[in-house]
């Protein structure tokens, strides 16, 4: 673990968050999620995944979000910088 032996330095961290503009991107996640639990989705053990990924162009729009497990939602081949490759899984032929 990072922080054994020292405390979690949370000031730090969000105002990194804040210089990165991280935050705007992280309350419309959360968004979405607490959309899903009003709805009365139970999501537990299961990964919320966009149908058209947020790297190219897709939304946190209620419409664009399905549940998957989270083995299959994080299958997908990536970029160097971490963006989906393509929107196929890598084993697309066990289906």
């Amino acid at each position: 673990m990072t922080y054994v032996n020292k405390p979690r330095p949370y000031k730090k961290e969000y105002k990194q968050q804040k210089d990165r503009n991280e935050q705007p991107k992280r309350n419309a996640r959360e968004r979405a999620r607490y959309a899903m639990d009003k709805k009365g989705v139970n999501r537990k053990g299961k990964d919320i995944d966009h149908v058209v990924p947020l790297s190219k162009g897709g939304s946190n729009a209620p419409s664009n979000l399905k549940l998957k497990s989270p083995s299959s939602n994080r299958s997908f081949a990536r970029n160097s910088d971490h963006t989906v490759k393509r929107n196929k899984p890598k084993n697309a032929n066990s289906r």
